[in-house]
């Protein structure tokens, strides 16, 4: 048996990358909740942070469809 051993890195680093990208992107979307709770509280209307904190939502929810359709054979 043969292990290609640059593309386990290639895989690794990839997998890695991503999952610390969708964890900073959810966490910057609790972040603008939170401020948008903030803004509120000081009597703004908090648009923007819900506007934002959804944007990062969304983009989470892609990627996460994203590896189940190259999971899952049935999907492509």
């Amino acid at each position: 048996m043969h292990v290609k051993w640059g593309s386990l890195v290639q895989v690794a680093v990839v997998s890695l990358g991503a999952t610390v990208g969708v964890v900073v992107l959810f966490a910057l979307g609790v972040w603008a909740l939170a401020a948008r709770d903030q803004h509120r509280a000081s009597g703004g209307d908090g648009t923007a942070q819900a506007i934002s904190a959804g944007a990062c939502f969304v983009v989470c929810a892609c990627a996460v469809l994203y590896g189940l359709y190259l999971i899952i054979p049935q999907f492509h």
